[in-house]
Parts: C-alpha cells; sequence; structure tokens
C-alpha cells in the first residue's frame, strides 16, 4: 500500500473544487508523516495546466483522464475510471468531498473494492500504528466518533467542505502527470446514461464565502428579531447564518444553517446570537477566526470557544450594535 490518493472535482468552469485542493492541503501533511505521495485523480474534458494548480497544493502526482464524453459528471464513467485506478495503484487512503459527487461515487467505490469509507468526517489524522483517524460527529452529534480501518485498504472517507484549510506549499520535487488512457478504463457500457439537458441555477444565498457571519439561534425568539442580524450583516458587510433549531422554528431559510447538517464556515468574524452552542453548530464554525458571543446564559457551551462574550438578551445587544454602526458610519 502506498500514497494518498484524492478525488478532485472538476467544477463547470474548468477549475478544481475548493473541498478537493483542501483535501489535498490536508493530505500533504498525512503524507509527510507517512512517508508517501500525494495523488490527485482527475476525470473530465478540457483539462489542459489542471496539474499546475493541483502542484502548488501538495500534489506529487496527477493522474489525469480527459475525454469529451466526460465534460459533466456521471456516476458509472467515473465509477470505473476510479475502481480501476485504486486496483492498480493500491494507495494507503482514498480521499473524496462530501459533496453531492463525493457521496454519490464514494459509497460505490468503497462498496465494490469491500473496504470501509467513513462519511462526512471533520478531521483526518494518523494513529500511532499509522492508520488514519477518521473523525466526525455521530449519534446526532452528541459525541465525536474516531473511525480506524486497521485490516482493510484502502482507508476511504468523505470529508466535509470547509473543514480544512486550503493551503499553499512550495512545488513538491518528484511531480509528474501520467495521463490515463480512456480505452484502459472506459467502455461503451459506461455511457449507457445520456446527460439530454442540464438545468443550473445559481445560489441566492451563499454564506460559505462570506468575512463576516451574523448567525442567530433559537434564542433570538421570533423570525422579526433575525431581520435585526439581517440589518447588523448588511452594516458589517457579511451574511446571516443560523443554527438548526432557528431554521426548524422558520426564523431563516435552510440555506443559511450552519453546522453538522448545514454549511461548515472559517469566517474572519463569526457572531453567534442567541445561540447556546450545541456540538452539532459548533462542529460548522468553530475555526472562525474571531468568534463574538452573545447569550443571557453566561455558562452557554458557545462560550468556550468564543474570543469575546456578551451577556445579555441577544435582540438588545444587535440593537445597540446596529445603532452604533450607523452612528459611527457617519463620521
Amino acid at each position: 500500500m502506498n500514497n494518498i490518493i484524492v478525488y478532485c472535482e472538476v467544477k463547470d468552469d474548468g477549475k478544481i473544487a475548493d473541498v478537493s485542493l483542501e483535501l489535498c492541503s490536508k493530505a500533504r501533511h498525512l503524507a509527510d508523516r507517512l512517508n508517501v505521495n500525494v495523488d490527485a485523480a482527475v476525470i473530465g474534458n478540457n483539462l489542459k495546466g489542471i496539474e499546475n494548480e493541483l502542484f502548488t497544493h501538495g500534489v506529487n502526482t496527477v493522474f489525469c483522464l480527459e475525454d469529451s464524453r466526460l465534460s459533466f459528471y456521471q456516476t458509472l464513467p467515473h465509477f470505473s475510471v476510479m475502481t480501476k485506478l485504486i486496483e492498480r495503484e493500491k494507495p494507503y487512503s482514498v480521499l473524496f468531498g462530501a459533496t453531492p459527487v463525493g457521496r454519490d461515487l464514494g459509497p460505490r467505490v468503497a462498496s465494490y473494492l469491500r473496504c470501509g469509507l467513513t462519511a462526512d468526517c471533520t478531521a483526518l489524522d494518523i494513529d500511532e500504528n499509522g492508520n488514519l483517524m477518521q473523525i466526525r460527529p455521530a449519534f446526532g452529534g452528541n459525541i465525536i466518533a474516531t473511525i480506524i480501518c486497521p485490516d482493510v485498504r484502502p482507508q476511504m472517507a468523505t470529508v466535509r467542505e470547509g473543514v480544512m484549510k486550503v493551503e499553499v506549499f512550495e512545488k513538491q520535487k518528484n511531480t509528474s502527470v501520467v495521463k490515463l488512457n480512456a480505452s484502459e478504463f472506459l467502455n461503451e457500457a459506461d455511457f449507457v446514461v445520456k446527460i439530454i439537458e442540464r438545468k443550473l441555477e445559481e445560489k441566492k444565498i451563499d454564506i460559505k464565502g462570506a468575512p463576516i457571519i451574523v448567525s442567530g439561534g433559537y434564542g433570538m425568539g421570533c423570525k422579526e428579531n433575525f431581520k435585526l442580524l439581517h440589518e447588523l450583516a448588511d452594516l458589517l458587510g457579511g451574511e446571516v447564518g443560523a443554527t438548526r433549531a432557528a431554521v426548524d422554528a422558520g426564523f431563516a431559510e435552510p440555506e443559511r444553517q450552519v453546522g453538522q447538517t448545514g454549511v461548515t464556515v472559517r469566517p474572519k468574524v463569526y457572531i453567534a446570537c442567541g445561540i447556546s452552542g450545541a456540538v452539532q453548530h459548533r462542529s460548522g464554525m468553530e475555526q472562525s477566526a474571531l468568534i463574538i458571543s452573545i447569550n443571557t446564559d453566561p455558562h452557554a457551551p458557545i462560550n468556550s470557544i468564543a474570543d469575546y462574550v456578551i451577556t445579555g438578551d441577544a435582540a438588545d445587544v444587535v440593537s445597540k450594535m446596529i445603532k452604533y454602526c450607523k452612528s459611527n458610519s457617519k463620521k
């Protein structure tokens, strides 16, 4: 067994998906501890020069299969390529993003290869025996489980978007691009499903890339109070997030949900308003650069990871913050 393979998703604009770059960066650190290389598997069309982006994120070898029939993701051809590549290269581990594509492809590959797969990991590490430690919330987010597969290789995992950092490394000394032959890895049966039409709808709400997030929990009390969060976020040039409880109560749209069953974010500033801080929510925002907690409970779990704690009614405190921002902006 050797090397770590990262399945890299290619977006419609021809660039590698952020989650794949996050995984390449993390794989570089894991590979250095194991003294192995990082390989990237890229499947698609018009992939010229794509290896340059991957080399800067710690990849040694890019396995590239380019074919005009692979312009858009389809399960069968990607499954065929990945299973044959894994059988040939015999990697130590294979990593996928926990995206719709990764969640579709990863389990199929793992089932075919008769190996384990841990879904929706939030952290990865290596134990003293060289096993991949696959860390994820379990039992509804009430505990954090560490899962290993000591007896079967490759060890496989899907990893949530946003939980790893995209890092830039000096180009590895032993880099290479391996062009895979389509005739060797694909056959006509892989294309039995034809894409007739694609309809894309742009996201109306996308909080993942927001530098500042003003997030509200059930403690905000009502949907009307959430309007205060929107006002403050607009003044600060940020976005509004929410806990699952707030979303379930109808205070905010599901697209704004932060946490285990929502979006994982890493903003420069995260303002938690009326949020108790259940582990399910903390797992989606605890890597924020600066965390400000506003809560009536001075012992709320969110306060244990906050850089600043304001004890008080969230609606009142936010109203005062809005008033101050408005008066300060006039100067």
